[in-house]
């Protein structure tokens, strides 16, 4: 059986490879209760070592903040331009699809082919504005409480339109993903859209660069078992992968 200071550097191993570890794991692979591993990752918590989360820890701060809209764009944005054109080849001719807000959405309206010949329904004003110049795409913009850090709209005007519709696709963007806790936002309205969307759409597809796994923000969304399909970049890790596939959830990986 390892001693303390062996169980440390394995933990930490496995962060470093994985991202993100599971206490039930680690039992497992140890041969220790979960008291002793969770005593272990509040030592390397306490040391600034990992970021402890509910059933596990990871290396990144899984807490997200708010950020506007112009300052998000310019992250991972080569990681956002190939999930966008990921996404923009899921699409169908005569397909009807609601498009949350996002920058990595945005990439994927970027990417949308000028001779689409699609209905879009959006919270996204940057998203309308995108695709507004192109003839063969109808676009409807929600209306409702317009919130300045994601350029969309939000509230009960907007989730009551969408009672309207019913979607071949919802094209989603999340502030963080986590094994546990599920889809997540930086905003507890824009959160609740969300889900409307969710019930008004036949797939519900993912776009999140990798940064994005491992974190949570103040709102929820739904849990990983409501969503078909997931576009993320080669960050991510092995063993995320497999727990979403095992939920049912098709990765696409850029």
């Amino acid at each position: 059986m390892m001693n303390l200071a062996e169980r440390h550097q394995f933990i930490l191993s496995r962060l470093q490879r994985d991202q993100y570890i599971n206490v039930v794991d680690l039992c497992k692979e140890l041969k220790v209760s979960s008291v002793t591993i969770r005593k272990d990752l509040k030592l390397l918590e306490d040391k600034s070592l990992l970021f402890r989360t509910h059933g596990g820890a990871t290396v990144n701060n899984p807490y997200t903040v708010d950020r506007p809209v112009n300052e998000k764009e310019k992250l991972q944005s080569t990681e956002k331009h190939k999930i966008g054109i990921a996404a923009a080849g899921m699409l169908n001719d005569n397909d009807s699809i609601v498009i949350a807000s996002g920058t990595t959405v945005l990439y994927f309206a970027k990417n949308i082919a000028p001779a689409a010949n699609l209905t879009v329904v959006t919270s996204a004003l940057n998203v309308a504005f995108e695709l507004m110049r192109e003839p063969s795409i109808e676009v409807i913009q929600l209306g409702g409480l317009l919130r300045k850090s994601s350029s969309s709209v939000m509230g009960a005007y907007a989730e009551q339109v969408l009672q309207d519709f019913y979607f071949n696709k919802l094209f989603l963007g999340v502030d963080g993903i986590d094994l546990d806790f599920g889809l997540t936002t930086t905003n507890a309205m824009e959160a609740h859209l969300n889900r409307k969307m969710i019930a008004a759409s036949q797939r519900t597809i993912v776009l999140a660069d990798s940064t994005k796994f491992g974190k949570r923000g103040f709102g929820k969304i739904c849990g990983l078992e409501e969503i078909d399909h997931i576009i993320t970049d080669k960050g991510i890790s092995e063993q995320i992968v497999k727990h979403l596939e095992g939920l049912g959830v098709t990765v696409t990986i850029v």
